[in-house]
């Protein structure tokens, strides 16, 4: 395996608990990688060989400032390309804004900002705005994600948003994937579908995945909630060198059939119908966690708290 990005979760921790959040992010997790660890980690990304872009995400990675923006200085000079996911709660205005990301300006490569209906009241966020505008008078190249709502695949624009804000948006808007918080808040709004569709997983390359992602506890995942080792116990560079996925106890069935193939080849319990591929296999998983403790983990991708 030879990835070419790297997605630190920095921390568990969000100053929110949206609804369709695939990590249960909230103000209530634990879980926040230090600065030591985290200047282990690009050693070991260094030894990689292969990555290009390290990326901060969360939860909220911005709730732990000073340690974000020293891990981008180091990623930087690195020779890195540096990525932040954010939800923008410290946008308040333009001027706060401003100094929040003046420290970034040079060092990040792709800020993304969300916005939506789960973040905000509206799916043009004044933070995001702000956010925006903060970073484009910076040089800071800047993006958006939303995700759209059960019941509607593409936002419609409310009154008194404009219409560039909302391009902007529709942009990077995507569907709902239904694991994690998901399958408990929202699964039920849309129609399911017979659970023998779901033959193939539609988001992730199993096989030879072009990023995988770190939580704050070692773990390193090809999709979150499966774990193909523990960068605390084996060096980065030894998880991908013998990354072996039709070996892996879920990673193998995943790619023979799906998460219909995840089902079968344990013999699961299921019912009929499903939101989605996503929605089968995290139920699917959520049965397997007692026979895979090493593989689907940790609690905090699975709404233990």
């Amino acid at each position: 395996m030879k990835p070419t990005g790297l997605h630190i979760l920095l921390t568990y921790q969000c100053t929110f608990e949206c609804d369709h959040c695939f990590v249960w992010g909230s103000p209530r997790q634990s879980g926040t990688l230090s600065l030591k660890q985290l200047r282990e980690i690009l050693r070991q990304a260094e030894a990689v060989g292969s990555i290009e872009w390290i990326y901060f995400e969360g939860g909220e990675p911005f709730l732990f400032y000073p340690v974000l923006l020293e891990a981008a200085r180091e990623v930087a000079a690195a020779g890195f390309r540096v990525g932040i996911v954010t939800n923008g709660y410290w946008a308040t205005s333009l001027e706060d804004a401003l100094e929040w990301l003046r420290p970034f300006a040079g060092l990040v490569g792709d800020l993304s900002v969300s916005s939506d209906l789960y973040h905000y009241n509206e799916v043009v966020s004044f933070q995001m705005k702000n956010a925006t505008r903060a970073a484009e008078r910076l040089g800071l190249p800047v993006g958006t994600i939303s995700i759209a709502q059960p019941e509607s695949p593409q936002q419609t624009c409310p009154d008194g948003q404009s219409t560039a804000a909302l391009e902007a948006v529709a942009s990077s808007e995507s569907r709902i994937m239904y694991r994690g918080r998901a399958t408990e808040k929202l699964a039920k709004q849309v129609a399911w579908r017979v659970w023998t569709e779901f033959g193939e997983c539609p988001h992730e390359d199993l096989r030879e995945p072009g990023r995988i992602h770190l939580d704050p506890l070692g773990n390193l995942h090809v999709c979150q909630g499966i774990s193909i080792g523990n960068l605390f116990r084996r060096t980065l560079k030894e998880i991908c060198a013998h990354y072996c996925p039709d070996d892996h106890p879920v990673v193998g069935p995943l790619l023979n059939g799906g998460p219909v193939g995840l089902v079968e080849r344990y013999a699961l319990p299921h019912g009929n119908t499903y939101a989605d591929a996503c929605h089968l296999c995290y139920t699917a998983r959520l049965a397997l966690r007692e026979r895979f403790p090493e593989t689907l983990v940790p609690d905090q991708m699975y709404g233990i708290i």
